[in-house]
């Protein structure tokens, strides 16, 4: 049996951090799926085309490393790709508490178990919220993305 791992998120941008955890996740499994989740009633800053663009560009050299969009619930999506796991990142004791009762639920839910990763330290303070608003504001985000150039605002 495959060791498949779905890691979900908006990714309204896939930062760096992101990008940390997916690598040292890759290891441990067959396939790490990178699974944007789409909510049609929530407006995003970045296109799903160019997320998409994005995070494929930054795992074009390595094919255990997929990327699929999502509308359902998390545990079914890992689910109908056969997922074993849900993959996270926890930067800080706030993420660790929220990402602790949305695991327990899942898991409540679903059976499925998810993993933590602790995010690098020199990652830690990335976050997509304030990507977002630097970016709103013409700020530059290079410094916390990677291939920005594919990162269109929608």
């Amino acid at each position: 049996m495959k060791r498949i791992g779905v890691f979900p998120g908006s990714f309204d941008p896939f930062t760096k951090g992101h990008e940390d955890i997916v690598r040292r996740f890759a290891p441990m499994f067959d396939q790490v799926i990178v699974a944007i989740g789409v909510n049609s009633s929530k407006k995003y800053m970045f296109s799903l085309e160019s997320r998409k663009a994005h995070i494929n560009k930054l795992f074009e050299d390595d094919d255990s490393i997929v990327v699929e969009e999502f509308s359902t619930l998390t545990v079914e999506f890992c689910k109908a790709k056969g997922g074993q796991y849900l993959l996270r990142g926890i930067r800080n004791a706030t993420d660790a508490d929220y990402e602790r009762s949305i695991a327990q639920m899942n898991y409540d839910i679903s059976g499925i178990e998810t993993l933590f990763l602790m995010t690098d330290p020199a990652l830690a303070p990335i976050n997509s919220s304030i990507i977002r608003e630097i970016r709103k504001n013409s700020g530059d985000i290079s410094a916390f993305v990677t291939h920005d150039e594919l990162l269109v605002i929608g």
